[in-house]
């Protein structure tokens, strides 16, 4: 089993990460390298709030399941696919103020889960999260064994599904043991069948910890509302150079102003306005990150609808703790 721990470089593509099982464990300073980090899966992170980048994830891939833990330090939305042939599982560890996952306001003891094929959640300030991500090839037939009837069609959607505070707790204490287990056990190049007992233990878990009945009957207004928000968000994009106002956005997805807010706020936990703002600057950040060597901070500025450079500089130094400048001398020195 091929193990990393603490690697300076993230893993950037699929050709470093192996077929069969392996253990990671990865801190990052850079949304864009924490993304890169999980491999397989195909994340975008925005940073959200204002400062300096921390992030740390774990991960064990085993026969069929990955486990997972992430601790960022920042407000993040993080977008991407885990895979069509696969289901996750989360919970925050901590959460000092609300998660959103896929336009639902997620509780402290809450589990995220569904189809791997589409992921769209919000995390505060010092958030951390346990995960699982299953193949169908393994749940399903441990589902029938345990409930004696196929995979719940609701797995098929995204859902915030309440767990008790009992049962929450235990799953976290039993998750992390099993993480720091996993890793433990990988680096000693053990018999696959204690990793594989160990896998099942923890799957049975999450399983458990679901609530016995789900009722999704007002699913269909929720992905509305987030189907509004993800218009929005890419007529705001459509045109970075000259953006939309919000009143011409609202004119093209069919909503008042008050509604339209009221939509973000309860899909991304903050307004329109904000949300563009840092959309844009870090788009600004990538473009810097990545660019030629006759580029300077004004091109990459202007290619996102920022011509006043001095009062662009202080927002951008406001939300990333560094100048622009200090972004592309960087990028100029790799």
């Amino acid at each position: 089993m091929h193990t990393m721990t603490q690697p300076v470089t993230p893993v950037e593509s699929d050709d470093a990460e192996p077929a069969s099982g392996w253990a990671r464990a990865v801190l990052t300073f850079d949304v864009d390298a924490h993304a890169a980090a999980q491999g397989s899966w195909r994340f975008g992170y925005e940073q959200l709030s204002q400062g300096s980048f921390r992030g740390e994830l774990t991960m064990v891939q085993l026969e069929g399941l990955r486990l997972f833990g992430e601790r960022t330090n920042l407000a993040v939305r993080q977008r991407g696919q885990l895979g069509d042939s696969v289901y996750g599982f989360a919970m925050s560890v901590q959460a000092p103020s609300p998660v959103f996952f896929h336009g639902q306001k997620v509780a402290p003891d809450a589990i995220m889960c569904g189809r791997g094929n589409q992921i769209d959640v919000v995390t505060p300030v010092n958030h951390a999260m346990i995960a699982i991500v299953v193949e169908r090839s393994l749940l399903n037939p441990l589902w029938e064994l345990m409930y004696h009837k196929p995979l719940a069609g609701w797995l098929e959607h995204q859902l915030v599904l309440e767990a008790s505070s009992a049962a929450a707790d235990m799953l976290r204490q039993r998750h992390l043991q099993a993480l720091q287990q996993s890793l433990a056990l990988a680096q000693q190049y053990p018999d696959a069948s204690a990793l594989n007992q160990l896998r099942d233990d923890i799957l049975i878990e999450w399983i458990e910890a679901l609530p016995p009945s789900v009722d999704i009957s007002d699913l269909d207004t929720l992905e509305r509302r987030k189907r509004m928000v993800d218009k929005a968000c890419e007529l705001m994009l459509a045109h970075p150079d000259e953006p939309l106002s919000i009143l011409q956005v609202c004119s093209r997805v069919g909503a008042s102003r008050r509604k339209l807010n009221y939509c973000f706020q309860d899909v991304l936990g903050t307004s329109p306005t904000q949300y563009l703002r840092a959309l844009r600057l870090n788009g600004v950040r990538r473009g810097l990150k990545n660019a030629s060597a006759s580029d300077t901070v004004q091109d990459v500025a202007a290619r996102w609808g920022f011509w006043h450079l001095g009062q662009f500089s202080l927002d951008y130094k406001k939300h990333f703790f560094e100048l622009p400048s200090e972004t592309l001398a960087r990028a100029w020195r790799r």
